[in-house]
Order: structure tokens, then sequence, then C-alpha cells
């Protein structure tokens, strides 16, 4: 799949992609260097464990003052291996670039984040009790295609299909795609809540709220044009 990117206007450098990609790489090189306890007691620490979230027993006020929330945050930069951190950083990577000349570095670097915490603390709740760790940038990246949609629904992707011994290459609209996208992690949400190891109400939440977001950044994206 590719992504149509106007050349047309002028380039600016999308330092807020390249600084999540080199923090997303530097994480992951860490933690390899690291024994297989060390890892396993990293992502129990700094992954966001539904457990410590909603198991602890004290009313809900209290529990959103617990500095374990900031786990909703660090789990976002943690990757359990090489396939896991390069199809997050590949879909970061095709749809961050055009969201980001659009929104702006230090806005889109917020939809980033909050775009994980969302997502993270939506697919917390959808384990409520389990005391595995939910990591990756999966909640994030998926905020970032749905802003993508919003703020360019009619833009073509390119897609290559097989048909038989050949590839056809079509273009197809931008929320054909990712609308049937977002209908496959609904699916598969109820398939099982990891099925396939994966906690898709973090991909469904962080979609819905990069949509939202993008909403209501059009007045902002309006007045940076126009400067």
């Amino acid at each position: 799949m590719f992504v149509h990117v106007d050349t047309r206007r002028r380039s600016r450098l999308c330092w807020a992609t390249m600084l999540v990609v080199i923090v997303c790489v530097v994480s992951f090189v860490a933690l390899a260097l690291s024994s297989r306890t060390e890892r396993t007691d990293i992502m129990l620490h700094w992954g966001t464990v539904p457990a410590h979230l909603f198991g602890t027993g004290l009313p809900l006020w209290e529990q959103l003052s617990d500095p374990a929330l900031l786990r909703l945050f660090t789990a976002t930069f943690i990757h359990a291996g090489w396939l896991h951190l390069l199809s997050n950083l590949l879909f970061l990577v095709i749809f961050s670039l055009p969201a980001e000349r659009s929104l702006g570095s230090p806005r889109f670097l917020l939809l980033f984040l909050l775009g994980g915490v969302v997502g993270n603390l939506i697919g917390a709740v959808s384990l409520t009790g389990a005391r595995v760790a939910i990591i990756g940038c999966s909640g994030a990246v998926s905020a970032v295609v749905g802003a993508y949609v919003t703020l360019f629904p009619r833009t073509r992707l390119g897609l290559v299909l097989p048909l038989g011994l050949y590839l056809e290459f079509v273009r197809v609209p931008a929320f054909v795609l990712i609308g049937i996208w977002a209908l496959v992690q609904l699916l598969f949400s109820y398939a099982g809540a990891s099925y396939g190891a994966v906690v898709w109400w973090t991909h469904i939440g962080g979609f819905v709220f990069g949509i939202v977001f993008a909403l209501f950044s059009r007045g902002a994206i309006a007045r940076r044009l126009r400067g």
C-alpha cells in the first residue's frame, strides 16, 4: 500500500515523526540488549498492566491520581520484537508525514502521545484484571491513521492486488481502505480480547481518538495554511 503525498507544497521538516521513530528504536535496542528476565521485568513495570490500573480496589478518583497511569505513556515506546516494531513504524511513516505537515509538528506529537495513552487505556479496560502488559505504539499509530483519513478523505491510496499470476495496481479512496481496516479491527476484537496476542480495542480506541482530534484541529490547520 502506498500513499500519494502532494509535493507541490513547500516541504517541512517532520521532526516529530523522526523523534518518535528514534525513541522507539532506541528503546527497543536497549530492551533487546537486556537479559530475558530483565526484559520481562521492564515490560511488566513500564507496560500497561490492566490489573495494576483497575484491580487495586481503590475508588476511581484515587486510581486516576496513581503514578501507575504513567505506564499508559511509557508502554507506547516498548516493543516485544522486530516484527512488532517494524510493522508499527511502517504504518507510522506512511501516514504520519502528510498528517504532520498539516497539523504541525507540536500538534502532531500531541496527537501521537495522547492517542497512545487513550488507546492503551481502552485496551486496559477491555482486559480488566489481566496481568499481562499492553505494549507498543499501535494505539498511537491508529490515532495517526484516524487523523489521516479525517484530514485527507479524498486522497487515493495505491494498492497492489495479486490477481492470479499478475499484480494489479489500483488507486482506492483513503476512506474506503481505512474504513475496511477499521472494520477488521472491530471484527477481530470480538474473536477474543487478545486474539493473535493483539489488544484490538487499543487500535479502535486510538483510531476514534485520532478522528476526534483531527476534527477539533481543523480550525488550527486553516490558520496555519493562511499564515
